[in-house]
């Protein structure tokens, strides 16, 4: 028996989806699976197929896919992706209908958002910045943490899309907010990471049964979301990317960037940014973050698996 809606809900408002990578994929099919009419663009023709065979429409062009859409939500790498899929003549801003919702789901700068908000209202065009946190694993199980800034009115009108998508779903401020929010996680999750591989090779080096070690540690107050996704890209040195060191070089950037602007020290993130930058230089910047591991057996020296 399918899990896919069988048929779009004409009741519901029609979504542009921009970006169809390891986390836009399995998002936009949750819509579709919701009910909602989703009309895809991204540069990969596998991922357009995937759109399709999950009950979506393929477009050939970022113009094609917002035309006369309700909502338009992306979900590109970076700064600069967002601003060349929003600006010029064959972006969102100048192709999407006045009164459109944009949701940005992106991990950005703030400053990226803001600017976003202020040339999209020019065009009549509401923006929200809502980018998330769990990973491949939390888009799939529609469990993410969603952490939005803009206007209430806007945020409210997107709750029922974002409910579909996500678990913890929050309005933190004023457009830009979202993203402060975000960099913050990303700071989170990376010093977590970092703790958790040096307490792999520590436990290892000590001849500990290290399942049963996570499994304990796991239930007490060493326990984190990050320590249960993780675990088994530990045990297994499975560092199949589910969110990129490439990627989380980015977000470091942000956070430490933001940081510095807002006068805050971050004396443990610029060290884990710096460490995350070496993996990166080594050439794992394409493997899961949890291959942070892999820079710890090195400065132990073992020879990274």
């Amino acid at each position: 028996m399918s899990t896919l809606a069988d048929s779009p809900r004409t009741d519901l408002p029609t979504i542009a989806w921009i970006g169809l990578g390891i986390m836009g994929s399995p998002m936009s099919e949750n819509l579709i699976k919701a009910g909602y009419q989703v009309t895809g663009y991204t540069l990969e023709q596998e991922k357009l197929d995937r759109l399709t065979a999950a009950g979506g429409t393929a477009a050939t062009s970022i113009a094609e896919a917002v035309a006369g859409a309700d909502v338009v939500i992306t979900m590109v790498p970076a700064s600069p992706q967002v601003e060349a899929v929003a600006y010029g003549p064959d972006g969102i801003l100048e192709n999407a209908k006045r009164g459109a919702l944009l949701i940005d789901m992106s991990s950005i700068t703030p400053q990226t958002s803001v600017e976003l908000a202020k040339n999209a209202a020019d065009k009549g065009i509401r923006v929200l910045d809502a980018p998330v946190s769990g990973g491949e694993a939390g888009a799939v199980e529609a469990v993410l943490s969603i952490m939005v800034g803009g206007e209430q009115d806007a945020f409210d009108e997107a709750r029922p899309v974002l409910d579909a998508l996500g678990k913890t779903i929050v309005l933190c401020g004023p457009h830009g907010s979202g993203q402060t929010v975000k960099a913050a996680n990303q700071l989170i999750v990376a010093v977590n990471i970092q703790a958790c591989a040096e307490a792999v090779v520590f436990l290892e080096k000590s001849g500990v049964d290290l399942r049963a070690a996570l499994d304990v540690l796991n239930g007490g107050l060493a326990g984190s979301t990050v320590l249960t996704r993780k675990k088994d890209n530990f045990l297994d040195r499975d560092f199949k990317p589910g969110f990129r060191i490439d990627l989380h070089h980015k977000d470091m950037g942000i956070v430490t960037d933001a940081a510095r602007n807002v006068g805050a020290a971050l004396p443990v993130g610029a060290v884990v940014a710096q460490l995350v930058a070496s993996l990166r230089a080594q050439g794992d910047g394409g493997l899961d973050h949890s291959a942070l591991l892999r820079a710890v057996e090195r400065l132990s020296g073992s020879p990274a698996a």
